[in-house]
C-alpha cells in the first residue's frame, strides 16, 4: 500500500481520516453528476438549467471544500503555497484555520442532523421516499448519500488534531 503524504508529526489516524473525506463526499457528487446529465437515479419532474447548474455547482464546491480537510495534515495548511497572491510563502494561521474548520464542522453536523430529520419524517420534497421510485433508486440514494454523516465527525476529529499540534507550547 502507498503511503499518504502528511507532514511527519501529524498522526496516522488524522492523515487517514483527513484523506477519507474528500472520498465519503464523492459519491453523493456522483449521484448528483448522474441525476444532472439524465441517469434514472431518481425523478425529477421538471429538469431546468437552472437545477443542472445548481446540482453541479453544488458538486463542486462541496468536493473542493471536503479537499481543504487535507490541509489540515499537509504543509500548504501551515504556510500557504507561494503560488497564491498577497499569502504565498506566509504563515497559515493556526486559530484561524482551527476556528473554520471547526465551524464547518459544526455546519455540517446541523446540515446532517437536519436532513436526516427531514428524510425520516418524510415532509420534505427532497425525502429518498418523495425522489425515488424503485426500491433499486432508493437504495442508491442512501448508499451514495449515508457516508456524508460521517463528514462532520472526521472533519472535527482532524481539526482538534491540527489545533494540538499547532498550538504554542505550553497552551492547553
Amino acid at each position: 500500500m502507498t503511503r499518504l503524504k502528511a507532514l511527519p508529526d501529524v498522526p496516522r489516524w488524522a492523515v487517514v481520516a483527513a484523506h477519507a473525506v474528500p472520498l465519503i463526499v464523492l459519491p453523493s457528487g456522483l449521484w448528483r453528476v448522474a441525476l444532472t446529465f439524465g441517469a434514472p437515479v431518481a425523478r425529477v419532474e421538471d429538469p431546468t438549467l437552472g437545477l443542472a447548474v445548481y446540482q453541479l455547482g453544488l458538486t463542486v464546491v462541496a468536493e473542493l471544500l471536503a479537499f481543504l480537510t487535507l490541509g489540515l495534515v499537509r504543509a500548504w495548511g501551515e504556510v500557504f503555497p507561494r503560488r497564491l497572491p498577497f499569502l504565498g510563502g506566509r504563515p497559515v494561521a493556526a486559530r484561524g484555520a482551527t476556528f473554520a474548520a471547526l465551524s464547518g464542522a459544526l455546519g455540517l453536523a446541523a446540515l446532517t442532523c437536519w436532513f436526516t430529520y427531514v428524510a425520516f419524517a418524510g415532509f420534505a420534497p427532497y425525502s429518498p421516499d418523495n425522489i425515488t421510485e424503485s426500491t433499486l433508486q432508493k437504495t442508491l440514494f442512501l448508499v451514495c448519500y449515508l457516508p456524508l454523516a460521517a463528514w462532520a465527525p472526521l472533519l472535527a476529529a482532524v481539526a482538534v488534531a491540527y489545533h494540538r499540534r499547532r498550538r504554542p507550547q505550553g497552551i492547553g
